[in-house]
């Protein structure tokens, strides 16, 4: 990760301040627990609103932390004026999503200009540890302020 630079110097406070207006995550109750350049980890702990008929994670709660920690991770990239879209993500669901709390580790890939490549691995906490339950691959889009979207 250490050869990934970001083109903003203000890149942390810009990726928190963003991620603090995205209302689902404070709907699902997801916290940031770690942000480097090209990483971002994002998690939540289970609560029954966030489970499907079986008890686990609903794998809609799985994709949408793991398309915001992928994003999040290309978006400490992007340059000040920049905000950032998901066009395509491919999610592969490897095993319940059991556990007390849910984990999505989103890192890029590959950055480009325009198209970012991120790879995200989704983790359930348990009696056990942790357990991977979802592998994402993912491509963002950096758009520029002003093509109808606020920077972020």
């Amino acid at each position: 990760m250490s050869a990934l630079q970001p083109q903003d110097p203000d890149w942390e406070a810009k990726l928190r301040e963003s991620f603090a207006r995205q209302r689902i995550m404070t709907t699902l109750g997801t916290e940031l627990t770690r942000v480097e350049p090209g990483l971002v980890e994002i998690a939540c702990d289970f609560q029954e609103g966030l489970a499907q008929q079986h008890g686990f994670f609903h794998a809609g709660v799985t994709s949408t932390l793991m398309d915001s920690a992928g994003g999040y991770a290309a978006f400490s990239l992007f340059p000040a004026g920049s905000a950032v879209l998901t066009v395509e993500f491919k999610i592969n669901l490897l095993a319940p999503a059991a556990g007390s709390r849910l984990v999505a580790r989103g890192r890029v890939f590959r950055p480009g200009r325009t198209l970012t490549v991120c790879d995200i691995e989704g983790y359930v906490l348990g009696e056990a540890g942790e357990k991977i339950c979802a592998k994402m691959q993912q491509t963002c889009m950096r758009v520029d302020a002003g093509a109808g979207l606020a920077a972020g």
